[in-house]
């Protein structure tokens, strides 16, 4: 429709019908207005997958790499085809809107949700953003980019209040976030956080710059549960408050409206805004377009599948290779695989962003499929990782009803009286049915016990919980609800754990209990911990393993719930012995490759004395598939690292996550990441923008214009040759610097980049544009972007410390 139909269509609507039409539905439906042919819109979490509107593990989601791997693509090609993949999801689930990307910056090595971001540096987190958005928002589905603005890290989320002066708001974090709305996106999420004195859904920032200067014309929806009050937060820029049905506007917005404390023309703003976000995916008028759109979709699930596969491989970084990778298969006769991780790896982080997803690829499966009748390949577990014990699972327990893999979930009155009965296949339910008289969920399972031994049970909920193991009740009692954070009210209530000791081959019969009660959730979580092997024993299976292989492949990674929404990082080590283990296996067999599965930076100490080192990040469903392929030479590793890994946490120049009187102060400035690291004059174990490939390159000549005006974008132009035996990719990367401005500059920083490939001894050029933007910084006196006169420096090269070639351009400063 017209801007002028949607106004028309406006007017026909009273005040009530307005107001109602500014909170949410459900948890993830907006209201619907059958007055004027506006439908409901659904919206679901999407940065690794798209859930849709509840949390079922029998309707499973296509499993993405995580956008931490994204960032790592240096691709924005295949960046738009994952997005593409995304609204193709969105489609078949009836989703009108995926909220992703998150546009959030690696401010810290520490940050909870470093997995869920793109990087470190606000070009590269821009680019990649805008192609993920561009590839959603192509199918009809709207993209959101969150969350609006300094939300880098999640210690006291709700409530922090972010001090970031004015000029490192706009150069860093507001960058990414001004690159989406010139990109076209539909919506923008508020954060939880506040910025200099005022949280971000009543912020002015939602008016200025993002909906006056940058003209952003779509809607700003909150996260969830974000608005907290009435008149500041109605009275600002923010639109839709989710979720609903309950919230802080509604009848008190209507009565502050009627009363003068909201102006209507605030409320009809919101309104059209609202509309126009309907009419663009299909919820408003003829439902045609949206069926068309659905029609449409092009990927099948084999062509899916086969585009997670490349980006695994795409998204992996070698971080070294002393001659070991890529493996001969023809030459391999035994493969040690090593590890926890290679059984169940970590495929996507914790928190809202989570999906279920099915038809996963192990490493060890992925390796077992390269290898079949080739050679062989062992398997040693290691020691156990520590941590909590894992939700129930089909490939350990069954339902006590039927024998199927999975659990028995029930629904009961408080009289005991039977309202639902299902079978599920985990022991981890989010939202159990709801239903009129519901008073508790049970969920029973059949645990069998390999090897006599102390197992671990426990339940995880809030309210009155029980859990019984055999009819003994191990866990009893009332378990108050501490916190206002929905991830962990949701999605990661605590458990309470208790020990029984169980004979081999036993069937246990566990009994979980949890009654509902208001404002505590539904989520019931029953996990299960077997007695583990002697650790030493473990360790020397592992290296004996290695001893007796032609090569070790050594998986480790973090644990369950280190990685997550919710709370911040304190230690970068692989838990429990992985780093012994490492060190071990590497002595007794100098092919040793390490796979790092992680979502961010991670201490390794051993890196040096590893023959190769990978690194997968949470790779999603594929991850065995792609990691086979790049061990094996089937793929190139093409990940360039997105974010600076430091030896350790102590080197790392910005470490702060934990507030001060409910304050964060940015005191770093402009300085983060590989800026940070600069200026401090630190060497990290792996610089930002690292990556090796299976071939080598040499960078032979640089050319750029002698002069720029200000206000004007220029073209670098590089050639390099390909000066090793294979075809490849290299990312070719371009960094300003400035050493005589007026103004604190960083010691360098990303301008652009591009990627070539090329055969075996081709010599190739590459062309990266340079924004007008790049040679500007913020005037905070003048209140806009100013260009400085005079010369910057032109690096260019593999990574931000790896720059071969240099080259002056000097510009007018004329202009912005």
């Amino acid at each position: 429709m017209t801007h002028d139909e949607l106004v028309k269509l406006l007017g026909t609507l009273d005040l009530t019908q307005k107001v109602g039409l500014l909170t949410g539905a459900t948890a993830w439906r907006t209201r619907a207005e059958p007055a004027v042919g506006l439908r409901e819109m659904v919206f679901s979490d999407g940065p690794a997958g798209v859930r849709g509107e509840a949390w079922d593990e029998l309707r499973p989601s296509l499993l993405l790499p995580s956008p931490s791997a994204l960032g790592s693509l240096w691709d924005e090609q295949l960046t738009f085809q994952l997005g593409e993949l995304l609204a193709f999801e969105a489609l078949d689930k009836g989703v009108h809107v995926v909220l992703a990307p998150t546009l959030n910056l690696h401010r810290t090595p520490l940050g909870g949700r470093h997995f869920e971001c793109l990087a470190e540096d606000p070009e590269l987190a821009a680019s990649t953003g805008v192609a993920l958005i561009r590839g959603i928002q192509a199918h009809g589905v709207a993209a959101s980019a969150k969350h609006y603005v300094a939300n880098d890290s999640e210690t006291e989320r709700l409530t922090v209040d972010v001090r970031v002066d004015e000029r490192t708001l706009r150069e860093v974090y507001l960058a990414p976030f001004e690159a989406a709305v010139r990109a076209g996106v539909w919506l923008v999420m508020s954060a939880y956080n506040g910025v200099n004195g005022t949280t971000m859904t009543a912020n002015e920032l939602l008016a200025e710059p993002l909906k006056g200067e940058w003209g952003f014309d779509g809607a700003v929806v909150s996260d969830w549960g974000a608005v907290r009050t009435t008149v500041e937060s109605a009275g600002a820029a923010q639109d839709l408050a989710m979720p609903g049905p309950e919230g802080a506007w509604g009848a008190a917005l209507l009565r502050q409206v009627r009363g003068g404390g909201v102006p209507e023309a605030a409320i009809d703003d919101k309104v059209l805004r609202l509309l126009t976000l309907a009419d663009r995916v299909g919820a408003l008028g003829s439902a045609r377009r949206r069926s068309q759109r659905r029609s449409q979709r092009s990927l099948t699930g084999a062509a899916a599948r086969r585009l997670l596969r490349e980006a695994v491989a795409a998204s992996t970084v070698l971080l070294r290779n002393e001659d070991v990778l890529p493996l001969d298969v023809a030459a391999c006769r035994s493969v040690a695989v090593i590890g926890r991780h290679a059984v169940t790896p970590r495929l996507q982080g914790g928190g809202s962003a989570g999906v279920f997803s099915s038809g996963i690829v192990t490493p060890l499966d992925g390796i077992r499929a390269r290898m079949r009748g080739r050679g062989q390949v062992l398997y040693a577990p290691g020691p156990d990782l520590g941590g909590q014990p894992l939700p129930l699972d089909p490939a350990r327990c069954q339902n006590p009803d039927t024998g199927e893999p999975g659990v028995l979930l029930r629904v009961l009155t408080a009289t005991g009286r039977e309202l639902c009965r299902e079978h599920r296949l985990w022991g981890r339910q989010l939202e159990p049915p709801a239903m009129a008289g519901a008073h508790t969920v049970e969920i029973s399972a059949l645990v069998r016990s390999a090897d006599e031994g102390k197992w671990t049970f426990g339940i995880g909920g809030f309210g009155r919980m029980s859990l019984a193991v055999d009819g003994e009740l191990l866990v009893e009692g009332e378990f108050a609800r501490e916190t206002e954070d929905p991830a962990v009210t949701h999605l990661d209530p605590p458990r309470q754990h208790a020990s029984v000791w169980l004979p081999a081959g036993h069937a246990a019969h566990v009994v979980a209990r949890r009654e509902l009660a208001p404002d505590t959730g539904r989520a019931v979580v029953v996990t299960a911990a077997a007695p583990e092997p002697d650790p030493d024993q473990a360790l020397s299976e592992a290296v004996e393993a290695a001893r007796d292989a032609d090569v070790a492949v050594v998986v480790v990674g973090t644990t369950e719930g280190s990685e997550s929404e919710g709370h911040d990082r304190t230690s970068l080590a692989l838990p429990g012995r992985q780093d012994e283990l490492v060190a071990a296996v590497a002595a007794a067999n100098p092919r040793t490759i390490v796979v790092v599965n992680a979502g961010g930076p991670m201490e390794l100490p051993w890196r040096e004395r590893a023959g190769a080192v990978l690194l997968t990040w949470f790779p999603g469903q594929e991850a065995g598939a792609g990691l086979a392929d790049v061990l094996f030479g089937e793929a190139e590793p093409g990940g360039r690292l997105p974010t600076t890994w430091g030896a350790a946490l102590a080197d790392a120049p910005v470490r702060e996550t934990r507030p001060c009187d409910g304050t964060l102060r940015y005191a770093e400035g402009l300085h983060i990441g590989y800026r940070a690291w600069l200026r401090e004059g630190r060497e990290p174990a792996y610089w930002f923008g690292h990556g090796l490939g299976y071939t080598t390159w040499s960078y032979e000549h640089l050319r750029v214009p002698g002069t720029v005006a200000g206000g004007e974008h220029f073209a670098v132009e590089v050639q390099l040759r390909n000066t090793g035996t294979r075809p490849g990719r290299e990312v070719v990367q371009v960094y300003l610097a400035r050493s005589d401005s007026a103004v604190e500059r960083p010691v360098r920083r990303l301008a652009g980049y591009t990627a070539v490939r090329a055969e075996p001894g081709e010599c190739v050029t590459a062309s990266v544009g340079v924004a007008a933007r790049m040679l500007s910084h913020w005037d905070t006196d003048e209140g806009g972007w100013r260009s400085e006169p005079g010369d910057w420096r032109v690096l260019v090269g593999r990574s931000a410390a790896d720059l071969p070639l240099a080259a002056l351009v000097r510009s007018s400063g004329d202009g912005q």
